[in-house]
């Protein structure tokens, strides 16, 4: 597997695999219209512009992407995805610690996932992350925001 810098012409495939990513998202707080399902093509090339886009490519194939932007010393990580076929086996582990070695200079990392999101939780546990907050979306969703210092 190699991680790398997303180009221009990889945003609809990334895209495309945020939004089948995010399938099992939605179904755990039975919502179809959350953000990353419904981000548009105006949309990445909006985060590819503000935005550090890595990308997970195996046998030719992105199978994994994460964004990042550093503001005030902090490190704000969005969208890890992972391609269903390929998670669990540590994609979403190299494109954190890929992510967080190019924001090395900065003092902490944030990143939010929905409450009630299991795995996603016990995932950035293991990485480091602890809960600092939580915020109420709408009667479905509950995110919670976990940082790391460094």
């Amino acid at each position: 597997m190699i991680i790398e810098k997303a180009q221009f012409k990889d945003l609809e495939k990334i895209l495309r695999l945020q939004k089948l990513a995010y399938l099992s998202e939605a179904e755990i707080c039975n919502d179809y219209s959350i953000p990353p399902l419904v981000q548009t093509i105006d949309g990445m090339i909006e985060d590819f512009k503000n935005q550090l886009i890595l990308k997970a490519i195996l046998d030719s194939e992105i199978i994994g992407s994460i964004r990042a932007f550093e503001k005030e010393g902090t490190c704000y990580i969005g969208k890890v995805i992972v391609h269903p076929e390929h998670q669990n086996k540590g994609i979403g582990t190299e494109l954190m610690k890929c992510m967080e070695s190019h924001f090395k200079n900065c003092q902490r990392y944030e990143l939010f996932t929905g409450k009630n999101s299991v795995r996603n939780l016990y995932f950035y546990n293991k990485l480091g992350y602890k809960i600092f907050r939580e915020k109420q979306v709408n009667e479905k969703l509950t995110f919670v925001y976990m940082d790391k210092a460094v």
